[in-house]
């Protein structure tokens, strides 16, 4: 997890650092929208997302404290991931993204 020193002091900046790429931003969206994802869920549903970027954008958003994983253990294992608390905060945000791209798209 990033410390507030290495934050950028604009809260906007923040925000995209944070959740700024489209990985990352398609997962959220995944999490928010349908609820607890496993790795699988993530490939057939984030268009042309490669499992190393999908595994380091899952890695990136779990350090930053945005979506919890969790192993189950079983045989296989099960490994989900959900939002945290804090990624949960991130709805209102996703929701008006959203909002607003249907609106774009109606304008066009």
């Amino acid at each position: 997890m990033l410390t507030k020193e290495e934050l950028p002091d604009c809260p906007v900046a923040t925000t995209v650092q944070l959740i700024g790429n489209k990985w990352k931003l398609l997962i959220l969206r995944n999490l928010v929208y349908d609820g607890t994802q496993r790795f699988g869920d993530f490939l057939k549903t984030v268009p042309a997302i490669s499992k190393k970027v999908l595994t380091d954008n899952l890695r990136a958003l779990e350090s930053d404290g945005l979506i919890e994983r969790n192993v189950f253990a079983e045989v296989p294992p099960r490994v989900e991931y959900s939002l945290t608390s804090l990624g949960q905060s991130l709805k209102p945000l996703l929701s008006a993204m959203s909002d607003w791209g249907y609106e774009y798209k109606s304008r066009i």
